[in-house]
């Protein structure tokens, strides 16, 4: 499922808009994950210095996406503290937030119940929250995570 025909499902009417943030520690995966769903190529990716933004506008509605790379469990405690100052912005009070468990393609990736457990996941009660393991280079798991931003997005407009 491309980035445009996941937009096209979660935009029902032609003034609604959708802000989707998509965040995480340097080489998480994030860019790799924007290009799959853009369906762009992924063979020649290099580290982004600065921000890659792919945006669409939006008034209302918003939703984070987190991204982890579940290989590097040296750095859990980093991106748990970073993740936690994101959920404690007033501005993104209540907002729901997919953390996709990235990089589930390599043997050392931690699973994402262990990552949802290091991470003080099920602490969360102001949002609904997924955790979905994926892998950005081979796209599994991506679908079934923007199938979750589907449903909370219509969920949150009703």
């Amino acid at each position: 499922m491309g980035l445009l025909s996941i937009l096209r499902k979660l935009k029902s009417t032609p003034d609604q808009e959708v802000r989707i943030l998509l965040l995480g520690l340097d080489n998480g995966g994030k860019t790799t994950l924007l290009k799959q769903l853009a369906s762009e190529d992924i063979s020649h990716i290099t580290p982004t210095q600065g921000f890659n933004i792919k945006s669409v506008q939006s008034q209302g509605f918003k939703l984070n996406i987190y991204v982890i790379d579940s290989a590097d469990r040296k750095r859990f405690e980093e991106t748990g503290q970073e993740l936690a100052e994101l959920l404690d912005e007033e501005k993104l009070s209540g907002v729901p937030v997919l953390i996709f468990a990235n990089k589930q393609d390599l043997l050392t990736a931690a699973p994402a119940s262990e990552i949802a457990e290091g991470l003080n996941l099920h602490t969360i009660r102001d949002r609904v929250w997924q955790i979905q393991p994926c892998s950005a280079l081979t796209g599994e798991g991506i679908q079934d995570g923007m199938n979750w931003v589907c449903k909370s997005v219509n969920a949150k407009r009703k």
